[in-house]
Formats: C-alpha cells, sequence, structure tokens
C-alpha cells in the first residue's frame, strides 16, 4: 500500500518542520496517531489507532528518524525484537513555494493488516484529516 498527498501552507518551511521532523508532535495534528513515546535517540513508540464503522484498529510500531534535512525527513519501522516484520515507511518532504512551503507526506505499508483496499481508504482519510491539523496548528489557529 502507498499513499501519498500535498498540502500548501502560506508558512515558510521551517514553521513546519519542527511538527514533522519529531513523531510525538504529530500527536498535536495526526488523527492516527494515537500516542507517541520516546524509545531513544530518533526512535519512538507509536500507536496508530482508526475506527472503521464501529471497530477501532489499533497497531503499535516502533520507529526510527532514518533521514532528516531542513527538506526531507523518513521515519522506518524499526522493531528490536529480532522478528520480521511489515514494512511502515513515512517520508514527509517539504520545499519553498510561491504562498510558503509544499509538504508531501508519502506513507507505504507492505503487510496485510486488513484486505480488500479497507486500509487504503482508513490511512487515506486519516493523512487527509491530518493535513488540516497540520494547517491548523503551523498557522497557531
Amino acid at each position: 500500500m502507498f499513499y501519498s498527498s500535498t498540502l500548501e501552507l502560506p508558512v515558510d518551511q521551517t514553521l513546519v518542520h519542527p511538527y514533522v521532523s519529531d513523531l510525538k508532535r504529530f500527536e498535536e495534528w495526526m488523527p492516527l496517531i494515537h500516542s507517541v513515546e520516546s524509545a531513544g535517540d530518533n526512535v519512538w513508540d507509536v500507536e496508530l489507532r482508526a475506527k472503521v464503522g464501529v471497530l477501532a484498529r489499533s497497531k503499535r510500531l516502533r520507529m526510527r528518524r532514518t533521514s532528516s534535512s531542513s527538506g526531507r525527513i523518513v521515519f522506518e519501522r524499526d522493531e528490536s525484537d529480532g522478528r520480521n516484520h511489515s514494512e511502515w515507511t513515512l517520508k514527509v518532504n517539504t520545499e519553498p513555494s510561491g504562498l510558503g512551503c509544499v509538504v508531501t507526506m508519502e506513507l507505504s505499508y507492505g503487510g496485510a493488516l486488513w484486505t480488500a483496499g479497507i486500509l487504503d481508504r482508513v490511512l487515506a482519510s486519516q493523512v487527509e484529516a491530518g493535513k488540516a491539523g497540520l494547517a491548523r496548528v503551523v498557522q497557531g489557529a
């Protein structure tokens, strides 16, 4: 599964960077993120939670920031239990635009948590809701 979404914000990318470079800050704006705890330098224990009708589904992941620059941040699943796990990768790119900056989020998942495209639709709706949340926090509204 791969999902990509873009958001244009009327602020400088340096104002966006703190909200997208630290997974703990995602709790402020991304509804998919239920809880985040630091597990060391650039490592977080993350609980994802989403509702599908009356059912709620959650997933715990250990994520590591594997790349961070002023315009590109990458988080990848990095479990420490020695078992093989499905890939989870979140890439966030920010770049200047005429109105401020453009933020692109790319989420990829390599497992089979749900089937028949349900996960795709749920994750897409959560990322779309997160775009509104990110706009709200970076603009101070």
